[in-house]
């Protein structure tokens, strides 16, 4: 298996390389070559596995020969041994032919730990046969950060600096990454939004002398691994409801169109899909775009789903790749025009209207979605669950068709929108019920990029060999 670039001027690397590379050095992101295919034969054979066998199977085409099945395999094993589940990824059915996937019972109540479990894992198996170190930057709008600092914390290969939106994240999510004390965790609150945080790591990303002297890696879905992993729960979740014998409709959360494009690689492979739903808050440049064809900047909202608080969605190029058949002139010029001009128009014609649907919800329609959903199912959700519950709702074409609403995070991490909304406020699990009385780390530094660069510089750790 090898990865080639949305801007079709890097070289084309392995497995290994991609994980260690994240961005590729012409700016633009990788994918594989080709889609690995599971036949309905193989899907199917996939009913009555735990997840981390699933995982091993699923997985285990887009590495190459970097990692033999049976080492792979134990990794699986260990990075999902932590969730509190056993299912890891769970579903809740709330009415007929309606489930939420609940994706928030690894080790910081989000998403974002299915991925990145797994990663830190990879880490550590690559950077050991190569001993090496490395330092990994990423940006957050709140879930990535604490989810990859749990996977990197005291490992001694990797230094983790990771820039939030100060102030623009929930406390809980801020304190999940600025409580842990471990000497190679760096938490760096930026000036600015998530998409300036994003800006900075695409920069530093693209100032090759840096990246290539500090040895940068990326933990942001711009790293192949961190879309990859995620994936599994498609395959999983539309077994356990029939498939490849009927079709399966997902209602995806989308910021930064990570997850909903993992949802896509499903497809790609053989799942059967009948809807991709991109569900989104006001910050709704990815709907606008499905519903129109113009992608186009228009600021960035604070929300009380502030995890989808973003302008510019990194996972985007990737789709746009395969909608112009690969083509990597067209995405370097839309690009190009995203940067210059702030937007862009696609030719729709060239999109499978028949997979993607797409709506907004706003504020008040998330917070009655959260009460609706107590009232009737007894079940709290998260501000960020509340607008794919509603999208998903407004979108649906078929009711005979499953419908899994990605329930993206556990709502205790968003206590104060799920108190406004239904006078409950979520508690903590058992291993956070402490949070908010552990000691905070944390340096607010301007969105500057020669500021944000000299302080990961004079802290990174690079060394020959560890």
């Amino acid at each position: 298996m090898r990865y080639i670039s949305t801007r079709g001027d890097a070289p084309s690397l392995s497995f290994e390389e991609v994980v260690l590379t994240g961005l590729a050095r012409d700016g633009g992101l990788y994918v594989p070559e080709t889609w690995p295919q599971m036949s309905k034969e193989d899907i199917r054979a996939l009913a009555g596995k735990s997840y981390a066998e699933v995982a091993a199977e699923v997985l285990q085409p887009f590495l190459g020969d970097a990692i033999s099945p049976a080492e792979f395999r134990a990794m699986t094993e260990k990075a999902y041994s932590s969730f509190s589940h056993e299912a890891v990824v769970p579903l809740t059915q709330l009415g007929p032919n309606e489930f939420l996937m609940e994706l928030y019972h690894g080790p910081t109540l989000a998403f974002k730990d299915v991925a990145l479990q797994l990663l830190g894992l990879l880490y550590d198996h690559l950077l050991g046969k190569q001993k090496k170190r490395v330092t990994i930057v990423g940006a957050t709008s709140g879930d990535t950060g604490s989810a990859a600092i749990e996977a990197c914390r005291g490992r001694d290969a990797v230094d983790i600096f990771i820039l939030h939106p100060a102030g623009r994240v929930s406390d809980v999510q801020r304190r999940q990454m600025t409580t842990v004390l471990d000497s190679n965790v760096h938490n760096i609150g930026i000036d600015g939004d998530f998409d300036d945080c994003q800006a900075l790591v695409k920069a530093m990303f693209n100032d090759l002398d840096y990246r290539d002297e500090l040895n940068v890696s990326a933990v942001n879905s711009i790293n192949w691994a961190r879309v990859m992993a995620q994936i599994v729960y498609f395959f999983t979740t539309a077994v356990s409801l029939g498939a490849p014998d009927r079709p399966i409709s997902f209602s995806v959360p989308s910021g930064n169109f990570g997850d909903i494009y993992a949802g896509y690689c499903a497809y790609k492979m053989g799942l059967p899909v009948d809807q991709l739903i991109v569900a989104t808050n006001k910050n709704d440049i990815l709907s606008r775009f499905f519903n129109t064809g113009e992608y186009r900047k228009d600021g960035v909202d604070q929300t009380v789903s502030p995890s989808m608080d973003i302008q510019v969605s990194s996972n985007f190029e990737r789709f746009l790749f395969d909608l112009y058949g690969r083509d990597a002139d067209v995405v370097k010029t839309m690009m190009s025009q995203l940067d210059e001009d702030g937007g862009f128009s696609a030719n729709m014609s060239q999109l499978n209207q028949n997979i993607f649907s797409a709506g907004m919800c706003n504020e008040e329609e998330t917070l009655s979605t959260i009460k609706g959903m107590l009232a009737a199912s007894n079940k709290l959700v998260d501000p960020h669950t509340a607008v794919g519950l509603k999208v998903g709702a407004d979108c649906r074409r078929n009711n005979k068709i499953p419908l899994v609403t990605l329930s993206t995070a556990h709502p205790a991490k968003f206590p104060a929108a799920v108190e406004s909304a239904t006078g409950i406020h979520p508690e903590l699990p058992e291993h956070l019920v402490d949070l908010f009385e552990r000691e905070e780390r944390l340096t607010l530094l301007p969105n500057d990029l020669a500021t944000v660069q000299t302080y990961i510089k004079e802290r990174a750790r690079v060394l020959s060999s560890v």
